[in-house]
């Protein structure tokens, strides 16, 4: 309800506007009323209304008088005149008051009725105006983490561009970061970025990346000062702000070191910080950055989980390298001879070259590893080696190169197809694949019966799980769950003959745990359930 105090020094005009016109129908209560101005203004300071209606002329104090000093202590009040059609002057003088509205006497309910409404409509503009500006305030104030980690963001791109404006904004955002100091950016990159998301579903990642921001801010807290935010997937900076002590930089490596350690114990992950070079004001922020990030880029050279600071980066003389004809010619023939010992050797030469390479050596290590994964399979095809199933290997490996986080990853990536493409030649060359394949049928069908996996089998014969399933296939047409499903039902055939033999435990004695599911893969081998299939042979 709003709020109304009628002034005026008439007893039967306060009377009729109290009693004979319906305010509650708008919303609004007559609170109070007065005989006069100076009486008026303690009633009004006493009841605090919403809404003044006061006579112009009184003897004491006019309306005029009271409506001046009104405006100046209780602006958001509204008021609204009373006055003879002969007090022109007075309206005069009112309408310098900024006063809502006005009406004569003898008041006209109709006309009241006109001018309460406009009243009410103000009243009701204003108040839903306060309520907005009140949900943007709360709105600003849920958004203000976001808003500083925008600003950091592009302090660390931009640097300052206008002192007074950033001075004006850093105030705006509550953060301590004086114009005139001196400043370290770290940055510090999840390892084995694409792994850790695969393994989290989008809640856990996100509550990964708070988790980090909240243990990285708490030691810079404690131990220097400055902020930390969440940069890009898997990347996250850190500003520090640095005191005049002379081991600030024994302390900021002490807090790498905590950094790391403690994202390792809590969070079972691993990173790698790179470090910038110490500046003297907030504006050269985008030079400290850039350092830090190539300092953090060098894990594609020194591994992960390591600090890594400017004076690491320095690169020898004889840096540059390119893979000659003569590496690929002995490369291939190493490979069609299936020496593996030899395309080790090479390997070893080829990557230890890259790790020196540091001029353009992430991209020219990426394209190199191409060219290798390709090779072998080039070696292959004119080999004439059956490639089922390689293809897709072979995407899948080309696309990984990407993913790979340092140079001693993308070997062992690299050397494992190349391996592989030297069994696959040596087999070819022996005769080896019908005995590998002879000794897994031998195999599943003495334990069948058992929870037999594909590693199981794989470790008997000394083949890698992925290329047990590609040769088996390859060799005879069906996969290795097909056979031993395959071999499974015909046994199952032989015990339902026997009629004592009840379903459960023919279904136990085949190696299936679940007789419903035995059930199902029983008829959609034979075309017979169980029970329907012993009704046939009986």
């Amino acid at each position: 309800m709003y709020k109304l105090v009628i002034v005026d020094d008439e007893p039967t005009v306060r009377f009729g506007l109290s009693t004979y016109f319906n305010w509650s129908q708008y919303g609004i209560e007559v609170v109070d009323t007065a005989d006069d101005g100076d009486v008026g203004l303690e009633v009004i300071e006493r009841a605090k209304p919403d809404i003044v209606l006061t006579d112009v002329r009184m003897p004491t104090m006019d309306g005029i008088q009271m409506s001046n000093i009104l405006s100046d202590r209780f602006p958001a009040i509204k008021i609204v005149f009373v006055s003879g059609h002969d007090d022109a002057e007075y309206l005069k003088s009112a309408l310098k008051v900024k006063a809502i509205d006005y009406i004569f006497k003898p008041v006209n309910l109709q006309e009241l009725t006109v001018v309460v409404e406009r009243l009410v409509a103000a009243l009701q503009a204003e108040e839903q105006e306060r309520k907005l500006i009140v949900d943007m305030q709360v709105k600003l104030l849920q958004s203000m983490p976001l808003l500083r980690e925008k600003f950091l963001m592009s302090l660390i791109k931009k640097g300052g561009a206008v002192p007074s404006r950033m001075q004006d904004r850093i105030a705006f955002l509550g953060l301590e970061l004086p114009l005139e100091a001196a400043y370290w950016v770290i940055v510090i990159r999840v390892d084995d970025a694409t792994e850790v998301a695969e393994a989290r579903s989008e809640r856990d990642q996100q509550l990964l990346s708070y988790s980090i921001v909240n243990i990285v801010q708490e030691l810079i807290d404690r131990e220097i000062g400055g902020y930390v935010f969440e940069n890009q997937t898997g990347e996250f900076v850190g500003i520090l702000r640095l005191s005049d002590q002379e081991d600030q930089e024994s302390l900021l490596f002490t807090l790498a070191e905590e950094v790391r350690g403690n994202l390792q114990q809590y969070l079972r992950i691993s990173v790698t910080i790179g470090v910038g070079e110490r500046i003297a004001k907030l504006a050269q922020l985008p030079q400290s950055y850039t350092q830090a990030k190539e300092a953090a880029d060098q894990r594609w050279y020194l591994g992960k989980n390591q600090i890594i600071s400017m004076d690491q980066l320095e690169q020898g003389i004889d840096s540059m390298y390119r893979f000659d004809p003569m590496q690929d010619e002995r490369l291939i023939s190493s490979l069609k001879a299936a020496d593996t010992d030899k395309v080790q050797d090479e390997l070893e030469h080829i990557f230890s070259a890259l790790s020196r390479n540091r001029a353009e050596g992430i991209q020219y290590g990426r394209n190199l590893s191409l060219q290798l994964l390709l090779l072998g399979s080039r070696i292959l095809m004119e080999l004439h080696i059956q490639r089922q199933g390689m293809d897709e290997k072979e995407n899948e490996l080309l696309a990984k190169v990407f993913l790979q986080e340092t140079l001693g990853d993308l070997r062992k990536l690299v050397a494992s197809y190349l391996l592989e493409v030297c069994e696959r030649i040596s087999e070819k060359r022996s005769g080896k694949p019908k005995l590998s394949i002879e000794r897994i049928r031998a195999m599943i069908d003495k334990r069948f019966a058992e929870n037999l996996q594909v590693a199981d089998i794989a470790k008997e014969v000394f083949l890698s799980s992925t290329y047990l399933c590609l040769l088996f296939k390859q060799e005879t047409g069906e996969t290795i769950n097909e056979y031993m499903t395959k071999v499974r039902v015909d046994k199952a055939k032989e015990l339902l003959k026997d009629p004592s033999n009840k379903f459960y435990e023919v279904c136990y004695a085949v190696g299936y745990s679940d007789p419903s599911y035995f059930s199902k893969i029983f008829k959609k081998y034979t075309g017979f359930t169980p029970s329907s299939f012993r009704d046939q042979v009986m």
